[in-house]
């Protein structure tokens, strides 16, 4: 539909398609990578055929488990919870597209993210899309500032009713019927399991709670991310985690009703990525740490230590500075690796890695 609608108003788009690679394991239920199956690209090449377009497809399989791969390891060894379709989008998908365009001499990139940009004063910025509930911006907020003169969304202004209702009229109702995977699109959320199992191996240790008593074993910190509530596999729960100790390799956590320890109001951000001039005061927002989570109020403190974090994790995203963020209400599971991020109004101001949270 994106495709359609740029034709629809005079553009002339061809299609590409990025192949990624899928964990090679018998354990894995997904055989291909859910965002680029043969399927996908045969469906793909039938959408290009219909309106007229030239269709390629670009292996960046390599550059996929380099880039994608091995920070999703590199921060699952370092006991955060990784967010790879954010970085994917900064260091992959979007760099490769506007690469490609360059090479053909094209001006723009589109895609069919929920989400907007509009110049406003000379500048461009990210909006969210006029759909709230497929809104987009949040994975879309690591992207870097002087690509967005360069991206086009053309679904963001529609509603997905809508835009389904648009496929139907355009004569593409093949895809309405098909199946959306929301696992990460490497290796299946049934197979995670085996995957840290196999990937980053086995860990034993304490389960403990906030006084310090055990009260079981388990078998990494990987197999954890703060908040956690399933695989606990405590007596008289229900447990959740609510903290690590890497050092120790102990986890904590609390029972139902007393997992206050849960709760954080303060974020320290690293790297950080503003679609706004480096704010040089505090700057009121609103906020979110998980893609489904609603906004809460929350200043965004500037916070220039001008040290360098040699963390692997996060690759060559790393800065050399870091900004805070501090919620008006304390936040549920802020977790190390994490991206929280920020808006004003409809406007996406940027989004950083927590690194820290009190």
């Amino acid at each position: 539909m994106a495709m359609y609608l740029l034709k629809q108003k005079g553009y002339e788009p061809i299609g590409v398609s990025l192949k990624y690679e899928v964990w090679k394991n018998p354990a894995n239920t997904l055989k291909e990578n859910v965002c680029c199956s043969d399927e996908s690209f045969r469906i793909a090449k039938h959408v290009c055929e219909k309106l007229g377009a030239e269709h390629y497809i670009l292996d960046v399989g390599k550059k996929f488990n380099k880039e994608i791969v091995d920070y999703f390891k590199a921060e699952l060894k370092a006991k955060h919870t990784p967010n790879p379709c954010v970085i994917c989008n900064r260091v992959l998908k979007f760099k490769e597209l506007l690469e490609f365009a360059d090479s053909k001499k094209i001006k723009f990139v589109a895609t069919g993210h929920y989400a907007r940009i509009k110049k406003v004063g000379g500048d461009y910025g990210l909006f969210k899309a006029a759909d709230p509930y497929k809104d987009q911006t949040y994975s879309l907020s690591f992207l870097k500032k002087e690509w967005l003169k360069r991206i086009l969304f053309p679904l963001g202004d529609y509603t997905k009713e809508k835009i389904y209702e648009m496929t139907n009229k355009a004569g593409f109702s093949f895809y309405l019927y098909r199946k959306q995977s929301q696992d990460f699109c490497y290796v299946s959320d049934k197979s995670m399991k085996a995957f840290l199992e196999k990937e980053i191996g086995i860990e034993k240790g304490n389960i403990v709670d906030s006084t310090g008593k055990i009260l079981g074993k388990h078998k990494g910190l990987h197999f954890y991310t703060i908040g956690q509530r399933k695989g606990v596999e405590v007596p008289n729960g229900p447990w959740f985690v609510t903290g690590m100790d890497v050092k120790k390799n102990v986890l904590i956590i609390a029972r139902l009703g007393k997992e206050t320890d849960l709760f954080k109001k303060e974020a320290t951000l690293k790297p950080f990525n503003l679609f706004i001039k480096d704010p040089k005061k505090p700057l009121a927002v609103e906020a979110k740490i998980r893609y489904q989570q609603p906004l809460s109020k929350a200043m965004l403190i500037p916070y220039h230590p001008n040290t360098h974090c040699h963390s692997r994790a996060g690759g060559n995203l790393l800065a050399k500075d870091s900004i805070k963020l501090i919620f008006d209400v304390p936040q549920r599971a802020m977790t190390q690796g994490q991206f929280a991020v920020f808006y004003s109004g409809q406007k996406c101001l940027g989004s950083g890695r927590i690194i820290q949270a009190k």
